[in-house]
């Protein structure tokens, strides 16, 4: 049983107040960037190719940026000095372990035979995104939801590295072992370790080492109570901004291949609503039976129910080609995970009345919790 002293959360209602407008009003936006770069996609002769045409390891250039935009103010939050706490809390360690490494990816094999089993393209682009586990959004959303930001920072460092070693080993087993031993048909893929490791040092290093720096700094200049009552609130706006910007290029990118096959997007939506759902549901569950409190099991679920989708669809892409079915299932991915997540927020919010403790912080204007 959780050992924090029992206190009344603050109401919902208190929570959301507090938010910025651009946080309050945060499914509109993501709706209108989606819509906005479907269009863009559709209608602008050669965008797609041009925003393609410079890379950063397997990933185009404008995400790149979207995304290192958006994880830089998240991780200049992180309270580094508070980390070993996080570390030391084998309950936690051992939950994310078992649930993105475990229930993940054998629960996205089950989904995709069970609801994909006439078509093999999409089924196999669903297992990819099931071992593709997240690194970037999930920030935001944890963020949003009042959880954990230093054991958010933790977890998804720690399965960066699982990642890397175990993504290539995954692919192998979930594509070709399992369906072998289960009398399934199997499929041939090659995973580019280097491309996963090059995902990894990019999108989180990179971020990463900026936050800390800009943490350390800022605060052996200014103290904390500047850094974190000034200067963050300047800051944290800019993680929307990047996500906005990532997901105007992602559906810019790829807005032809949704509108142009809607009963395919459909086929595929379905078992990744179900997963999200059991996921996301299942990291709650778990981490109020461990007595984990609020902001670590909201922190417990997202990191469950998050998917690197830029990984997910650089793998499809080059290893099965741009218009294959197991880019278009990479490609929907995002498209459903996105405004999911986000109403998994809300969810989160109202769930915390089933837990003793409330957030660790509450949120202050300007973009995000201080």
């Amino acid at each position: 049983m959780s050992t924090t002293p029992q206190t009344s959360p603050p109401a919902d209602a208190d929570v959301i107040s507090g938010l910025s407008r651009l946080d309050r009003l945060l499914p509109v936006w993501i709706v209108v960037a989606m819509a906005v770069g479907l269009v863009l996609g559709r209608t602008v002769d050669g965008l797609d190719d041009a925003l393609d045409a410079v890379r950063i390891g397997s990933v185009s250039l404008p995400i790149a940026i979207g995304l290192l935009v958006m994880m830089y103010p998240v991780l200049a939050k992180v309270r580094y000095d508070e980390t070993r706490r996080v570390t030391g809390d084998r309950r936690l360690l051992v939950a994310s372990l078992a649930l993105n490494w475990i229930l993940g990816p054998a629960l996205m094999f089950a989904l995709a035979w069970l609801l994909l089993p006439d078509l093999p393209e999409f089924r196999t682009g669903l297992i990819i995104v099931g071992l593709a586990r997240c690194i970037a959004m999930v920030l935001i959303w944890n963020d949003l939801a009042c959880g954990d930001r230093e054991a958010a920072a933790v977890l998804v460092a720690i399965n960066s590295v699982f990642q890397v070693f175990a993504f290539a080993a995954l692919g192998w087993f979930y594509l070709q072992t399992l369906p072998g031993w289960l009398g399934l048909s199997t499929t041939s893929a090659d995973f580019s370790v280097w491309a996963i490791t090059a995902s990894v040092l990019v999108f989180l290093g990179i971020p990463l080492v900026a936050g800390f720096l800009t943490r350390t700094i800022g605060e052996k200049a200014k103290g904390r109570d500047w850094y974190e009552g000034t200067f963050l609130p300047r800051l944290g706006p800019w993680a929307l901004y990047g996500l906005l910007f990532t997901i105007v290029v992602l559906f810019a990118l790829q807005g032809d291949a949704i509108t142009s096959r809607p009963l395919d997007v459909v086929r595929i939506a379905v078992p990744l609503l179900v997963y999200f759902a059991i996921t996301f549901g299942a990291g709650m569950v778990i981490g109020r039976w461990l007595g984990l409190g609020y902001a670590k099991t909201a922190t417990l679920a997202f990191t469950a129910a998050g998917n690197n989708f830029e990984l997910a669809i650089a793998v499809a892409i080059g290893t099965f080609g741009v218009t294959s079915g197991q880019a278009l299932a990479g490609v929907v991915g995002p498209l459903i995970e996105v405004p999911v997540l986000v109403g998994l927020v809300y969810v989160s919010l109202w769930a915390r009345r089933f837990f003793t403790d409330g957030p660790t912080s509450s949120p202050t204007p300007g973009g995000t919790r201080a």
